[in-house]
């Protein structure tokens, strides 16, 4: 059942991104309509991920992009993602699908080689990230759908917020 509700999810998200490439007619248009509906998706299914994974607070970013990568992925998407190529300062890490499922049954025409099909992921995780109070950036660097052997997002850490609690137990 698992396998089919994923095939249908991926046959709809096609066709919902013909329907941008026909309604906008501009790939670039195209590219922030996924990340703008993406982070809509985002703010909202962390709170589905909170509930469901029952995995504790993140220690650090690290901690974070390795849970997006096993725990997400897979409850979401029934895939994992390799955190790998981590930066000097530890804030910046590529995000590596060897299989990505929103890929499968799709090939890209010339005409839209700047399309950023699986843009919908980078904006899902910014914006799930954000309602943890972390400001990350995403962006895809590779596509299989560009002729890649891997997607690859690349996840940056723009500022984190500590959780500040308003009231005191005397209030």
């Amino acid at each position: 059942m698992d396998n089919i509700n994923a095939e249908i999810f991926t046959l709809t998200y096609g066709s919902m991104v013909r329907q941008l490439l026909t309604d906008l007619e501009d790939v670039t248009e195209v590219n922030k309509q996924l990340d703008k509906m993406g982070y809509n998706i985002g703010i909202r299914l962390i709170d589905e991920f909170l509930a469901k994974s029952k995995t504790g607070k993140c220690i650090d970013f690290r901690d974070t992009a390795d849970k997006i990568a096993k725990v997400g992925f897979k409850m979401f998407l029934n895939t994992t993602a390799a955190v790998t190529n981590w930066s000097a300062d530890g804030t910046e890490c590529s995000l590596i699908l060897e299989d990505n499922p929103l890929t499968d049954f799709v090939e890209l025409p010339d005409a839209y080689n700047g399309l950023i099909y699986c843009n919908v992921l980078c904006g899902i995780i910014r914006g799930a990230l954000e309602m943890v109070n972390i400001n990350a950036s995403c962006n895809f660097v590779k596509d299989v759908l560009r002729g890649d052997d891997v997607s690859e997002m690349r996840l940056k850490l723009l500022s984190q917020k500590s959780e500040v609690y308003p009231y005191t137990e005397d209030d």
